[in-house]
């Protein structure tokens, strides 16, 4: 392998899956390596920094219900076996890299065959259909989660601990310390649902804001995403009762805002979990309901599992709960600082480092034995 070596990744669909790619694309540039990227049409819409990458765009199935469905998904994923195939052909990469999610799996799977390095990177506590497939034919499985469910005991030896990537704005949050929470000064939530936002919790935080005591309330500071049906219902109900918010479908500035936040009310997503963990952030999180296998849930109870947080069924995501719950946390402060410097200890600011050379010691044949941060205690459940 030469001192500069060319890395392919891929990675399509959702903010999980491109966020990752994104902060190891940053990290492979930043030590003189070519980067491109494979993904499909899904993509288009992106603007982030992977858009700057050559990228090539091949066909990928997307699983809806019904048979004709499931035939056209099964039928995209061949042609983008053969596409990825005659792309690889050309570009001669030294490895893949592969983000999980249907639209990285024809390209992992033609680099496979074609005797490429192949690593996987799975962002949640479950892993991932996709990643599930490729298992025996990748060299190395990337895991952000000590506890991965469904990776057996047979792939052990391809398992290593890198962590979630998080991009540098957020890696650098590390070194802010938690905001001082005092008896009388402001208070400020973070309250994100996902790049898309979270009807429910424009539904029930301002309900729970109105619950608390007028003296608590009026030193709350909201920072809210919302979706854009439902930003001018929440602003209003926040206007009457005179509380200071500040609402977006995006906010272009969340390192800022989360540096600034005393808690975090989110979903349970994995690049929400990654960036919490960097920043030391304390948080309630409410696993999406219908996330495939639970995944949220399963990342939510990671994080509660070592004091960075609490989770809340979206069963149980009343009003009247989450008030109760605000109010217990800033009648005792010092339990949000205990959270933050726990989920701090839970992050692992140096993923985009390690799985960096994680894939470029793939692409040398190197064996993942000889890795400094190599984990052999970290556990596989079934």
């Amino acid at each position: 392998m030469s001192d500069s070596s060319l890395i392919v990744l891929a990675a399509g669909g959702t903010g999980g899956h491109i966020f990752p790619a994104e902060a190891l694309a940053e990290e492979l540039q930043a030590r003189g390596h070519r980067v491109v990227l494979i993904t499909d049409k899904r993509f288009s819409d992106y603007k982030g920094s992977l858009s700057k990458l050559e990228r090539h765009i091949i066909r990928a199935g997307t699983f809806g219900r019904g048979m004709a469905s499931k035939i056209t998904a099964v039928t995209d994923i061949f042609v983008g076996i053969f596409q990825a195939r005659k792309l690889l052909k050309a570009l001669k990469p030294d490895a893949v890299v592969g983000f999980g999610g249907y639209p990285s799996f024809p390209t992992v799977y033609a680099a496979s065959g074609l005797g490429i390095a192949t690593v996987i990177h799975e962002q949640n506590s479950v892993l991932g259909r996709a990643n599930r497939l490729l298992l025996k034919r990748v060299g190395a499985i990337a895991t952000t989660f000590a506890e991965t469910r469904f990776i057996g005991d047979e792939y052990v030896s391809k398992v290593v601990l890198t962590g979630n990537p998080v991009r540098t704005a957020i890696r650098v949050l590390c070194e802010i310390p938690y905001p001082e929470l005092s008896t009388d000064g402001n208070i400020r939530i973070l309250v994100t649902g996902g790049s898309q936002g979270a009807s429910v919790f424009s539904q029930i935080v301002p309900a729970a804001i109105t619950a608390l005591p007028g003296a608590l309330r009026s030193r709350i500071r909201i920072d809210q995403q919302c979706r854009e049906i439902d930003l001018e219902a929440t602003r209003a109900a926040y206007a009457q009762m005179n509380v200071s918010a500040d609402l977006s479908s995006f906010f272009s500035d969340i390192p800022a805002r989360l540096a600034s936040a005393h808690l975090v009310i989110a979903r349970a997503g994995a690049s929400t979990i990654a960036e919490l963990t960097a920043a030391g952030r304390p948080s309630i999180l409410v696993p999406l309901p219908t996330a495939m296998d639970n995944h949220q849930y399963h990342n939510a109870n990671a994080l509660e599992e070592v004091g960075g947080g609490w989770m809340m069924l979206q069963e149980g995501f009343t009003a009247a709960a989450l008030s109760a719950r605000i109010e217990s946390f800033l009648g005792l402060p010092a339990s949000l600082a205990r959270a933050a410097e726990y989920a701090l200890k839970a992050g692992r600011i140096h993923a985009a480092r390690d799985l960096g050379t994680l894939a470029l010691h793939i692409a040398g044949n190197g064996k993942i034995a000889d890795l400094s941060f190599v984990h052999p205690s970290v556990s596989r459940a079934a």
